[in-house]
């Protein structure tokens, strides 16, 4: 009696069947099908280096502080050298433009002279709609809480690493910010999410917001409207800002 044996196919070979099987279908169909014509992307003229594209709003090319303003209407901080620099105790600066999903590349230094440490040293904030701090500090050799450093969306998220230049260098952050959305109710319907490149390195990767920043106390969303101010903090040292422009999305 002969044996009876049975040979099972190998995997690799049943997968190679079924991709050949999947070519030789779209061959026959219409690749047409696949294709997309409209919408059609706008065309955007792309910047040299750091300079704006062709669509972004200009918010500060170092020549003014027209589109800014403080608590008393006009922006007091010193204006010197394409740059604008925190005047100490005079407070905050703001848009007078307002804006909810953006594209954000803005220019920083923190003071050449060191004084102070952690968070006394070169200290500033950029707040997306007033509201949602990404961190400004001089984090070079200057250690504070991870959730405060330059980068950290402040007290929310730590930066996926620590990119600063030395004190006295120009900086850079580009952001993408998606603003949160409220429903009817006021009640929250989609969250704030923040990505942040620093210097060139991917520090926070669509991270989802809890809440507006604050400094003491957990995060909760409130209603608000769905656009508002970019606001520039003053925390008493002078650092200094340039090459601001956004891009509404």
């Amino acid at each position: 009696m002969k044996p009876n044996y049975q040979f099972k196919k190998p995997a690799f070979f049943i997968v190679l069947l079924s991709t050949l099987s999947i070519v030789k279908g779209q061959e026959k169909g219409d690749p047409k099908l696949t294709e997309v014509w409209e919408p059609e992307p706008k065309v955007v003229t792309p910047g040299v280096n750091n300079d704006p594209p062709s669509d972004a709003i200009v918010l500060f090319d170092g020549s003014s502080l027209k589109d800014w303003k403080g608590k008393d209407g006009k922006a007091p901080w010193v204006l010197e050298g394409g740059a604008m620099t925190v005047k100490p105790q005079t407070g905050a600066i703001q848009t007078k433009r307002a804006f909810g999903d953006v594209q954000l590349h803005i220019e920083w230094r923190t003071p050449a002279k060191i004084e102070g440490e952690g968070q006394g040293r070169g200290n500033s904030g950029i707040f997306l709609q007033g509201l949602y701090e990404v961190q400004v500090l001089d984090s070079y050799e200057n250690r504070t809480y991870a959730n405060g450093q330059a980068g950290s969306i402040y007290k929310q998220h730590i930066p996926l690493a620590n990119a600063c230049r030395p004190p006295g260098e120009w900086q850079t952050y580009d952001i993408i910010y998606q603003a949160p959305l409220f429903k009817s109710d006021g009640s929250l319907g989609r969250p704030a999410r923040v990505t942040v490149i620093h210097n060139g390195v991917l520090i926070q990767n669509s991270v989802e917001l809890e809440g507006p920043s604050l400094y003491i106390g957990r995060p909760k969303y409130k209603a608000h409207a769905e656009k508002l101010p970019l606001v520039l903090q003053d925390h008493n040292n002078p650092v200094s800002y340039r090459n601001i422009w956004i891009r509404e999305l």
